[in-house]
């Protein structure tokens, strides 16, 4: 019968996550149809390994799960799954208690997972029979795979909360769906083909809201802020290509995400505390936390994707036939390849079981590239293509200052009373990731156009309030690109959501993994045409000498070091720029900068102690001819183009009670309370333009340790002395300034000329680490080191400050 095949699958999954279920009470309500569970406890310890991130759960419920499969209609209409009510709450785990759990969670698994063995074997022994022999293996294995891939699954009310310090990071999802569709995107039940390799999926998520707010010593939220985001509704379009049907993964993934409309607001209180989890994003993209130890494998995880393996007569993810083998059940959980902590994004591939073979159970959740850079992972597997992205049409961000509020009763509690200042508006925003295994990493952002305007008052002083009928062009201080109206939708090229992509009309989408050739495509013109306001590319890659590609990730480092090649660059360009700098812009920025320094969190990456120098070697020649041949370095590019800043006099002053914050001293005045405020008109100001100008930074990727193998050597070559240094080069083109003032309607008049046009370059340089390298040298003053100390104290005679500056007229 079907349910001898499906049935296990379905309870493996169940079992895997969920505690204290009756796997005969389960097997039973699944034979009728329908399974209803409520008040569940998660396995915790199972999620934490899987997700493999450096967070800890501190809870985990399920407070309704119902599974529903139509048996008399199995290849046709899809199982559902729903959850009702599901609420997780974690947070950063510390080095220490990471050591302490991951011990304990490791020991604990390993017993849970021998004691298992036993008990799970004879019941998948008992399976391998079947009774019922009407159906042929190759019709099994068609139907499972189509179960598989048109599983719908249903979350409402989705509550992910995380804490960390005083600060209460809280996620709710009314609804979020995902369903198999169609080439029109469409909900449909489909299934790959030998003719049509691919597979799509959407994701609709309902009424999204993210509330960030204070907690106080006893883990109490006194007041409740307003929430960054209120009830957004996005959806995301899933597309998977695969090779062949025998493929165990995709070969090309695409997640693309798009938001209509993205309001964010944000309070004085709440500044911080976003700034503090953007800083852990950071952290987290370049492994300054949550770094794992070599060798740590999964054997829970395993154990459970084994459980779903060896099903009598059943296939691989896309069709590979598995021979039924009982004696090498549940024996080879600890083969399997050690997986990263964003493994999770694996879970959107549709081929959701991982069938063991004769030769051990295989990782079907490979790491994705590029997020980790230095994250070793197995090769075996040919890394896929995975391009993600998001897509926005109007993004609103909104700052707010908020005041305490009394009722008007004594006894009555106090509430939180926001006011808003300054709102940034946006269209048109795409940020875009490419990956290709750690070798290609891309990420490119940009939006068509964006303004921010000044709102109300500031600090008492109400230069924009209602009844002060100021115009448009007043109220508005900075814009930048163009309007989508006018620019079109240009910024969802070759998404999918763009029905001119490849994917969309039934054509293989083509990607450039080549850096020389993504720079030639990829260009800041191609860039601008796009969006018109700002663009940036951020590439980084990974090259062999031989240009063969494929890099071994056996190697040892110092092999690895002279075989690969790394490069970084970041290309920004800013579109055409009008920026007014009056008083009532000035004092919004200053005060965002005040609230915004308003914390006490201690950094997520502790500096790095100094190098220990007894056991220090000195390099070889065959590593210093190598770093002689190619120096890894940072290359940031930064391109604004016809740029216009109109400086006014002051028409009210604050920064007596904004600077001293800003410069780390405490205010011990009150801030003033202007009752009024009339603007000065005609206002002489400043207009200065610029038709362009270029910044150009690069830096060497690895400092603290070409530093120290440049101060073992006794004659460093100049090219080694060279990249010690950063570099900068600034040029502008078609500088000039004049006088003029600003009229009734917030218009300059024609300008004076004081400064006529010109251009000039700036070049300067920046000796890195430069007390690391006299530390270096102070160790052992033998010959050698006084000749190499005698060579950085020349230079240090010709530039007393470690930096060079030059000015060039062009």
């Amino acid at each position: 019968m079907l349910e001898t095949y499906v049935t296990p699958i379905l309870m493996s999954y169940v079992n895997r996550y969920i505690k204290n279920l009756k796997p005969s009470d389960l097997q039973l309500s699944l034979w009728g149809g329908d399974v209803v569970l409520s008040k569940l406890e998660l396995k915790l310890e199972v999620l934490e390994q899987e997700l493999k991130l450096p967070f800890t759960f501190l809870s985990g419920h399920i407070h309704e799960l119902r599974i529903h499969v139509p048996w008399t209609k199995l290849g046709s209409e899809p199982v559902v799954i729903t959850i009702n009510t599901m609420e997780c709450i974690l947070k950063l785990k510390d080095g220490t208690q990471d050591d302490q759990e991951t011990c304990g969670s490791s020991s604990t698994n390993r017993s849970t997972t021998e004691s298992a063995k036993p008990s799970i074997k004879s019941r998948r022994v008992q399976q391998a029979a079947p009774t019922d022999t009407d159906f042929p293996p190759g019709y099994v294995q068609s139907l499972i795979r189509r179960v598989v891939n048109n599983v719908n699954i249903v979350v409402n009310n989705l509550i992910l909360k995380y804490v960390e310090d005083d600060i209460v990071l809280s996620v709710n999802i009314t609804c979020a769906e995902c369903y198999t569709a169609d080439e029109f995107w469409d909900r449909a039940f489909m299934d790959i083909s030998a003719t049509d390799l691919v597979l799509r999926k959407v994701i609709n998520f309902s009424d999204c809201t993210m509330c960030l707010d204070k907690r106080n010593a006893s883990g109490k939220i006194e007041f409740y802020q307003d929430p960054l985001l209120y009830k957004c509704s996005f959806r995301t379009r899933l597309h998977f290509t695969y090779d062949n049907l025998n493929s165990k993964m995709p070969s090309i993934i695409k997640i693309h995400t798009l938001v209509e409309s993205l309001k964010l607001s944000i309070t004085d209180q709440q500044l911080p505390m976003f700034i503090r989890i953007m800083q852990l994003t950071i952290a987290l993209y370049y492994g300054e936390i949550g770094n794992f130890r070599e060798g740590e494998t999964e054997e829970l995880l395993s154990h459970s994707k084994d459980g779903l393996g060896s099903i009598p007569g059943t296939e691989d993810e896309m069709g590979k036939q598995v021979q039924y083998k009982p004696e090498d059940v549940y024996l080879h959980q600890e083969d399997d390849d050690q997986q990263g902590w964003v493994s999770w994004a694996w879970s959107f591939v549709p081929a959701i079981v991982s069938y063991g073979d004769e030769n051990g159970g295989e990782v079907y959740a490979e790491k994705e590239a590029g997020t980790t850079p230095h994250f070793q992972k197995s090769q075996a597997l040919k890394d896929p293509i995975v391009s993600i992205g998001f897509y926005c049409t109007k993004t609103t961000i909104t700052f707010k200052l908020t005041e305490m509020q009394a009722e008007s009763s004594y006894y009555s509690p106090q509430k939180v009373k926001s006011k808003e200042i300054i709102r940034w508006e946006q269209e048109g925003t795409t940020i875009e990731v490419l990956m290709m295994g750690e070798p290609f990493f891309d990420c490119q952002v940009g939006f068509v156009g964006c303004q921010a305007i000044c709102l109300k008052g500031i600090m008492g002083v109400k230069d924009f309030e209602e009844n002060m009928n100021r115009s448009d062009t007043e109220v508005c201080f900075f814009i930048c690109g163009e309007n989508l109206n006018s620019k079109g939708m240009t910024y969802l090229t070759n998404s999918l959501f763009d029905y001119r992509s490849p994917e969309n009309n039934g054509i293989n989408a083509e990607f450039i993994l080549d850096a020389s050739h993504h720079k030639e495509t990829y260009t800041e013109i191609a860039g601008m045409q796009r969006f018109g306001a700002f663009y940036m590319d951020y590439l980084y890659t990974m090259e062999s000498i031989s240009g063969k590609g494929s890099i071994n990730q056996q190697e040892s480092k110092s092999e690895e070091s002279a075989n690969i090649q790394e490069m970084s660059t970041k290309r920004l360009v800013l579109g055409p720029v009008d920026l007014r700098l009056d008083s009532s812009a000035i004092h919004r920025i200053m005060k965002m900068i005040v609230c915004a320094l308003d914390h006490e969190y201690e950094p997520y990456s502790a500096l790095k102690p100094a190098f220990e120098e007894e056991n220090k070697s000195l390099p070889t020649s065959e590593e210093v001819a190598a770093l002689e041949e190619f120096i890894p370095t940072r290359l940031t590019c930064i391109t604004i183009l016809k740029c216009t800043i109109v400086v006014t006099m002051a028409e009210f002053n604050l920064l007596n009670q904004l600077l001293p914050i800003i410069m780390g001293e405490k205010s011990s005045s009150g801030f003033l309370n202007a009752v009024s405020f009339q603007p000065l008109r005609p206002l002489p100001a400043i207009k200065i333009l610029v038709d362009k100008i270029n910044f150009e930074n690069s830096v060497p990727m690895y400092a603290e340790q070409l530093v120290e193998t440049v101060s073992s050597l006794s004659q460093p070559s100049d090219n080694l002395l060279h990249h010690c240094y950063a570099h900068c080069y600034l040029k502008v083109f078609g500088f000039q300034a004049g006088l003029t003032c600003i009229d009734s309607k917030g218009s300059c008049c024609l300008s004076v000329p004081v400064i006529p046009s010109f251009s000039t370059a700036v070049y300067c340089k920046l000796l890195r680490l430069p007390m690391r390298c006299e530390s270096m040298l102070s160790f052992n003053m033998t010959g050698e080191a006084l000749l190499k100390k005698n060579t950085l104290d020349s230079q240090k005679q010709q530039q007393p400050m470690k930096y060079l500056i030059k000015f060039t007229e062009l």
